[in-house]
């Protein structure tokens, strides 16, 4: 199965970081974050990956290269202008097959086990669902949550009072018929379209109870660095 990295985004809230990197370069525990997901995808199985990118992306190519030194085969979706998730999802579609395929955002870091994804994927093609997500815990800075998780059915959390409200981690599973109404190069974000499949109730779940930091600022990312440090020294004691 293939998987998509987004690496496309600004990072206007990491700023000043960013005006010279881009955000998925930014390192913590000395590693780049989108690498931290390469090695996990590729541990998984998952070596066909595509990245996109937009903002300084000439220098994510030249870090990352074919992929050969992860195991990985990485093609990249250069966007020139970020196009916001669906969009940059559905330009890059030529390249990721017409099975199932995975998202992950490249700002995130988690500890999320890819190697559930290909069974997932399958299960989605046989399906009349149009996509799986992982949700996590609210985060501080989300308190009220994006979605509510239902016997594995994601809901809209306005018609679930019963179950309380979960985040999106960034990462999921998607048919590529979920982005077929999207003229290639235009801009369309991933949320309206996840709700109206959400709202037809063709949309399945899980929720990860691990690690997960939205890296959205300078701070978050210094917080994560220090902690896997910390991890990785305590695993060398």
């Amino acid at each position: 199965m293939h998987a998509m990295i987004l690496a496309a985004g600004r990072g206007e809230r990491m700023r000043p970081l960013t005006d010279h990197t881009p955000k998925p370069l930014l390192q913590a525990g000395g590693k780049a974050l989108i690498v931290w997901h390469i090695e996990r995808l590729v541990h998984a199985g998952i070596t066909d990956l595509v990245i996109n990118h937009a903002h300084l992306g000439v220098q994510i190519e030249q870090a990352l290269g074919d992929g050969k030194q992860f195991g990985a085969r990485i093609r990249y979706s250069d966007e020139g202008t970020a196009l916001e998730t669906a969009g940059g999802i559905a330009f890059a579609l030529h390249l990721l097959g017409e099975q199932p395929f995975a998202v992950v955002n490249g700002d995130i870091y988690c500890d999320f086990d890819f190697t559930h994804l290909p069974a997932r994927a399958a299960a989605l093609a046989n399906s009349a669902d149009m996509a799986h997500l992982v949700l996590v815990d609210n985060p501080e800075h989300n308190p009220k949550g994006d979605f509510s998780l239902q016997d594995g059915r994601v809901t809209n959390p306005a018609l679930s009072t019963q179950h309380s409200a979960l985040t999106f981690s960034g990462i999921g599973l998607y048919k590529p018929q979920l982005f077929a109404s999207i003229a290639r190069g235009s801009k369309a974000p991933l949320a309206p379209l996840l709700r109206e499949q959400i709202a037809l109730g063709k949309v399945s779940g899980e929720h990860h109870c691990g690690a997960w930091v939205d890296v959205g600022t300078p701070q978050r990312l210094d917080e994560l660095d220090k902690q896997l440090r910390a991890s990785q020294n305590a695993g060398h004691a």
